[in-house]
């Protein structure tokens, strides 16, 4: 089980962390899970339910479950408003703080974009400023670590194609607690074809080569309503959309994958929608 991908969803968490994920995982049949924190697009930092976190720690301990955070959507560490960069720094360092509470193993934010051509040169050595002292911090107490996802593309992004990542961990000095998530949808919208035979695997080649070996940590599977190149980060059922089925069991079989657990973040009314994309999984696993 030690090279098992271990596969889940995105979960849902109103109306009590534990009293609403430990049950949606149990029924999608979930290996592993992510969650938000705070609101997905807003700045608020709501301090959470100690007794719900315990009960939350517990129930993942128990199944095994491996559980990571998403960070709010509105995180841009590149931006050239200040006010931007000093509230995504604080919506990660509660996420990291809420992420020890809960025993999550990382916690995933968005590449960002420097939005302004003029701000280019500047947007790296922020990402740098900003990141550093919160990586020693989550090092010095032993978790969670935090992991930069590319963007689909589009708007002055810091990192979209997967070769972007060597340049945005080098800004990090390669710290060994900065990792990568790759997320399909991502992948595809910034102009990998990852639908043609050999597609995927030479991408997440392609990413090895740019990000090194061992910082791929997670894997968001997602297929994508529209087509490659587009920029357009909108998710869709696995095998339904324009990637298709037949790359997911590829992006499984890649040895870079080999014990990285995989969350689909595709849409899902109740946990019906997330259990048949896990159920496809796990038979192309």
């Amino acid at each position: 089980m030690l090279l098992e991908r271990r596969i889940g969803s995105h979960t849902k968490t109103s109306g009590g962390l534990a009293k609403t994920a430990l049950p949606y995982v149990d029924a999608a049949g979930s290996e592993a899970l992510q969650i938000y924190v705070s609101n997905s697009r807003g700045w608020a930092l709501p301090p959470g339910d100690p007794k719900q976190d315990t009960l939350f720690r517990d129930g993942v301990q128990e199944r095994g479950l491996p559980a990571y955070i998403h960070a709010s959507l509105l995180v841009n560490l590149g931006s050239p408003t200040e006010l931007t960069v000093s509230r995504s720094v604080e919506v990660l360092a509660h996420a990291l703080t809420r992420g020890r509470a809960i025993g999550a193993s990382a916690v995933v934010f968005h590449a960002g974009s420097s939005v302004d051509p003029a701000h280019d040169d500047k947007a790296l050595h922020q990402v740098r400023e900003s990141l550093l002292p919160l990586l020693d911090e989550t090092a010095t107490a032993g978790g969670p670590k935090l992991l930069v996802e590319p963007s689909a593309g589009g708007g002055r992004s810091l990192a979209s194609k997967v070769q972007d990542l060597e340049a945005y961990l080098e800004a990090v000095e390669k710290h060994p607690w900065m990792g990568v998530c790759f997320d399909t949808c991502h992948a595809w919208a910034a102009g990998h074809d990852l639908a043609s035979p050999g597609g995927m695997a030479s991408t997440l080649d392609a990413l090895v080569a740019a990000a090194g070996p061992g910082r791929l940590q997670l894997i968001h599977a997602n297929d994508s309503k529209d087509g490659c190149g587009s920029t357009r980060d909108r998710h869709e059922t696995i095998g339904a959309g324009r990637i298709g089925t037949a790359p997911f069991a590829e992006l499984l079989a890649h040895p870079a994958t080999a014990g990285i657990p995989v969350i689909v973040e595709t849409p899902s009314v109740n946990h019906e929608g997330h259990a048949a994309d896990i159920a496809l999984l796990k038979s192309l696993r």
